[in-house]
């Protein structure tokens, strides 16, 4: 059985992109491997073994392009309307609270924001199928 251990993102700065996903969602760097051209830059915290893995092109000037896919990472929380004000009052830009209750049932109860490299990210309240 295959176990999922982190997903890779690049991003343009370092320090930005650390700062970001520590004040976003707690996470703090756990790891980093630094080599000539580029850096790993391991991100978790004590909710998951689960990691964003930050990789840093030491040449790169440039924003990556995100193409027109859309995909995304998604958290959980214990009080999303909670997040979402701390969010805010942090200037993290948090999109609207969206309820998703197609025919009624409620499903998802959720935002986006969006990293400083223009990555999406979902969070979204726990319950339901999201535990």
């Amino acid at each position: 059985m295959a176990k999922t251990i982190h997903s890779m993102i690049r991003v343009l700065d370092e320090a930005r992109s650390v700062d970001f996903y520590n004040r976003a969602f707690g996470l703090e760097v756990a790891d980093k491997l630094d080599f000539e051209k580029f850096a790993l830059v391991y991100m978790s915290n004590s909710e998951s073994a689960f990691e964003v893995e930050l990789t840093i092109n030491k040449d790169r000037t440039e924003p990556y392009d995100l193409g027109d896919g859309y995909g995304h990472l998604a958290v959980l929380v214990e009080d999303l309307d909670a997040e979402h004000a701390r969010f805010e009052a942090e200037g993290l830009n948090p999109r609207k609270i969206v309820e998703f209750a197609p025919d009624g049932k409620l499903i998802g109860k959720f935002f986006f924001v969006a990293d400083p490299d223009g990555y999406e990210i979902e969070v979204l309240q726990r319950g339901g199928r999201f535990k």
